[in-house]
């Protein structure tokens, strides 16, 4: 997962990206970057680590234009070099930069066309640079001196035609605008705003509307699945339907799991579906143990605080924060590597005894794959002196690989795989275990918006909503995405020793 944000301004943006990506870190804390545009020059700087480790005083200085875009990245299927650290730049035509966030399930074939017919070459492992090649030759194709938005929509057309998978892009033009889009199942999250000054309007395209309001400014809306919209130097803004027959099916797990509570996305209230996910979670619990020996109810830090709110509220036991986490390790989904993961979780946090002890507690969190970290916490629980642990999960069981720009490990990976649920338990060192039913997290979710006939669930059900993806595909993607292969190509990166982008 990642974070993807692009500002037409009326002034410098440079310090308004920088904000923006702070505010989207949750989303990625693998790479940062920023490029912007002035006159016919891009100014970039991206590299590996947190925005503030990649950015200071003499680089953001070097950023100077009225557009830009950034982002901030987690490591997907390809490795984690700085090479690949975003935005990516081409040439030609015009000079295109662009950040992305998802993953391309045909990126392969794209990568071969691209090379054999399009005569474009791909220096790194990311989709992503495959995805703006394929937009620049689309583009380039069409063969004109000037870009307008006729163009750039039907580069778009283009690009929806022949890429396959989810992802919201932002890109810029030097010297002419900053353009977005969604694709066609609007897995991917993307949404705009704008804002008054004293010398016009400016606009604003984000991951999430809580990078918006933060910088103050307001949401209109996120993209349409296959909408693309391009805001020009000026200010003027132009939006198209690219794609052939689009449909609404964002992925459900930015609800459960990746999105700041504070955030909005496709007219849902994270937050409020989170509380949702609590109700519906809370009457399964009710219909297994009418007569529960709940103490107390403890989430798990921090995204899970929410729906363990409504939990402790509808079970009428107390709510406590039983877990002090320290705020400077990052988030252990997204860490590469299972070594780094367990190492990770005692020092991201500390259990306060007095909550724990002689108590039945239940635990609650927003979902659980490998199940190591949780069974590391269920262990400090009873090292805390809990008489009892019971675990709730706001999510079903994650029993599949999400092809869509979510980095879960390797099937054989999940502490679900293989296993039913009394094993699952055992596994975890739980006294009892429950899962949320996907029913009731997709009616949790789509209670916001009615509209949403579906989501994308396949994490959980196996159900892949582009269609496209088969066995050999998931295979493949098994073979990139174990920690043992990861660490190969990290072991590899660091014998190479070479870093094309070190010193921008």
């Amino acid at each position: 997962m990642c974070g993807i944000v692009g500002i037409v301004g009326r002034s410098p943006v440079s310090q308004l990206l920088y904000d923006a990506l702070i505010i989207l870190q949750h989303r990625g804390q693998d790479a940062a970057g920023i490029v912007t545009s002035d006159g016919n020059k891009f100014h970039l700087r991206k590299s590996n680590g947190l925005v503030s480790d990649v950015f200071n005083a003499d680089s953001m200085n070097q950023l100077v234009g009225n557009m830009g875009i950034g982002h901030v990245r987690y490591p997907t299927a390809g490795c984690s070099s700085a090479a690949e650290a975003q935005p990516f730049y081409v040439n030609s035509p015009y000079g295109i930069a662009m950040a992305h966030n998802g993953n391309l399930t045909n990126a392969e074939d794209l990568k071969a066309q691209l090379y054999k017919d399009d005569m474009r070459h791909i220096n790194t492992e990311s989709d992503s640079e495959i995805l703006l090649n394929i937009f620049a030759h689309e583009l380039q194709a069409l063969n004109k001196l000037q870009v307008t938005s006729t163009e750039i929509f039907k580069a778009i057309e283009a690009v929806h035609k022949r890429c396959l998978g989810g992802y919201a892009v932002v890109a810029t033009i030097v010297g002419k605008g900053v353009l977005a889009f969604r694709d066609p199942h609007g897995i991917r999250p993307v949404c705009y705003g704008k804002r008054e000054t004293e010398t016009g309007t400016e606009y604003i395209v984000a991951s999430e509307s809580v990078a918006l309001h933060a910088l103050g400014f307001e949401l209109v809306r996120d993209l349409k699945p296959g909408e693309a919209i391009y805001i020009d130097i000026d200010g003027n803004f132009f939006s198209q339907q690219c794609a052939q027959n689009p449909v609404n099916t964002p992925c459900i797990f930015e609800y459960v799991y990746f999105a700041r509570p504070d955030s909005i996305i496709d007219d849902i209230s994270v937050y409020k579906a989170r509380l949702r996910m609590g109700t519906t979670l809370v009457q399964k619990i009710l219909r297994e143990r009418p007569e529960h020996d709940i103490d107390v109810v403890i989430p798990i830090p921090d995204t899970s605080r929410t729906s363990a709110l409504d939990v402790a509220y509808h079970l009428g036991v107390k709510y406590r924060e039983g877990f002090i986490k320290n705020r400077y390790i990052g988030r252990t989904f997204i860490m590469p590597g299972q070594t780094q993961r367990k190492k990770s979780v005692r020092q991201k946090l500390n259990a306060i005894d007095l909550e724990f002890k002689d108590k039945v507690v239940l635990l609650v969190d927003d979902s659980i794959v490998r199940g190591t970290t949780s069974k590391q916490i269920i262990q400090m629980a009873r090292d805390a002196g809990a008489k009892k642990v019971y675990m709730a999960s706001a999510a079903p069981p994650v029993r599949h690989p999400n092809v869509y720009g979510i980095d879960m490990p390797s099937p054989k990976e999940f502490v679900a795989d293989g296993r039913d649920i009394d094993e699952i338990t055992k596994e975890i060192g739980a006294d009892w275990l429950i899962y949320q039913d996907l029913d009731d997290l997709i009616a949790a979710v789509k209670q916001g918006n009615d509209k949403i006939k579906g989501f994308d669930s396949s994490c959980f059900n196996g159900e892949y909503v582009t269609g496209d993806v088969d066995q050999a595909y998931l295979k493949h993607l098994d073979d990139l995405r174990s920690d043992a292969a990861k660490e190969k190509r990290e072991h590899a990166d660091n014998l190479a020793g070479i870093d094309l982008y070190s010193n921008q």
